[in-house]
């Protein structure tokens, strides 16, 4: 139970047979109450903001809105805690939903009943993988990327691009919130690579993954 009352959930998924399976799975247990099932990104952003579940457990690759852009988009809210499901993530996709904090990713080819535990830990503030993902998620652990290092060497404008990449933005995207050039952000983030000592953004999602909160000062 949370704090005494049911953990609520939102589910999404474009595929109606997994959806409904989905439902079938949880309906039956005491402790979880689904508030909102969807069909695509959009809505279930829409439901989020609504019904401010306190698990919402969406599918990686869904029309018109992915689980990572909607957790993007809805990740404003400091009360719920993201699943994401996948059939076919790609390495860099996991470490880059890790590096946003999700709390949990679970591939559909494992048994279902797994969603019902990752639902409890993401509840209780806690990070569940499914085995095939935690398997990815470590060789990225095993890196040795020290955040530490990042802080030493670079520069506050430097922290922040850094910051944002992790967490999946385009070079477009960091240079609109930063409100500086897409050229300017292609040359800080060179720098970057060569003074931390990696070579590509999955890299710099691995130093988040080692390190949840990175950068807590410039985030804040």
């Amino acid at each position: 139970m949370n704090n005494g009352r049911p953990i609520t959930v939102l589910i999404a998924d474009d595929h109606p047979l997994v959806l409904e399976g989905l439902i079938g799975i949880l309906r039956p247990y005491p402790d979880i109450k689904i508030v909102a099932a969807c069909g695509d990104g959009p809505s279930a952003v829409k439901a989020i903001r609504t019904f401010k579940p306190d698990v919402a457990v969406l599918d990686m690759a869904m029309p018109g809105l992915t689980g990572l852009e909607g957790l993007s988009t809805a990740g404003t809210s400091a009360h719920t805690r993201f699943v994401l499901l996948t059939a076919s993530a790609t390495d860099r996709q996991i470490v880059m939903a890790l590096a946003r904090g999700v709390s949990g990713i679970l591939h559909k080819g494992g048994a279902f009943e797994e969603i019902v535990h990752c639902i409890r830990e993401a509840a209780a503030g806690r990070q569940w993988l499914s085995s095939t993902v935690a398997e990815v998620v470590a060789q990225y652990r095993s890196c040795g990327h020290s955040l530490k290092i990042a802080e030493e060497r670079l520069t506050a404008r430097e922290q922040e691009i850094m910051l944002h990449v992790s967490r999946g933005f385009s070079n477009k995207e960091v240079a609109r919130e930063l409100r500086v050039s897409e050229g300017t952000v292609k040359i800080h983030l060179h720098k970057i690579f060569q003074k931390i000592g990696v070579t590509n953004r999955t890299g710099l999602a691995a130093v988040a993954i080692n390190h949840r909160h990175p950068f807590r000062s410039l985030a804040a």
